[in-house]
């Protein structure tokens, strides 16, 4: 049931946001130039690797030994305004549409956190990645990652249609204000170090 209607909303929310797709797509070619989206390998369900999708919010610009600069100076206001109302993770209803992802649970996070996860962390991974989840909306990247661990697991031991039409409203909600985008100090938010 919850993959019919991952599928169909994510469809029909594709198709309704093409046009706004396309004009961020150019402005994306226009200020931070070529590929347009980001692309990265993150763990699934069972923490199998799929490629994950979303705009390109950062440049690529490189020190003089030619490697990236940090995040905090490679992300322009541009890319910081795609972040703050969500519009760099519009790709991601793609993944949705392939099955890589769900609209609600656990965000994917970095491949090379998963050897780092306690086995109660990786409790996380019983289920498939969201867009969205109720970390998300409990704070996203305001709180710790024991915290936002804590929420994730609490979300695999409690999900239910209610509770993920819960989220999707509160995820509105919490784009519209822009909250919890960031902890200080960081581009999003500090690596997890296990």
């Amino acid at each position: 049931m919850k993959r019919l209607l991952d599928f169909l909303s994510s469809l029909l929310l594709l198709i309704i946001s093409f046009p706004l797709m396309v004009c961020i797509g150019l402005l994306v070619r226009v200020k931070l130039g070529s590929p347009i989206f980001f692309k990265q390998q993150r763990p699934g369900l069972y923490g199998k690797p799929f490629y994950l999708y979303k705009f390109r919010t950062m440049t690529d610009d490189r020190d003089q030994w030619g490697d990236l600069y940090p995040d905090e100076i490679r992300l322009t206001s541009f890319g910081r305004f795609l972040r703050k109302y969500s519009l760099d993770e519009l790709p991601q209803l793609i993944n949705v549409v392939k099955g890589d992802l769900s609209l609600v649970g656990p965000r994917p996070l970095l491949m090379e956190y998963l050897p780092l996860y306690t086995e109660e962390q990786e409790k996380r991974h019983l289920v498939k990645p969201g867009i969205t989840g109720w970390a998300q909306v409990n704070g996203r990247n305001a709180i710790s990652w024991e915290e936002k661990f804590a929420l994730d697991i609490w979300y695999v031991q409690n999900q239910s249609l209610l509770l993920d039409m819960k989220i999707l409203i509160l995820t509105v909600k919490n784009v519209l204000i822009s909250d919890g985008i960031n902890q200080p100090g960081h581009a999003t938010m500090e690596d997890f170090k296990g």
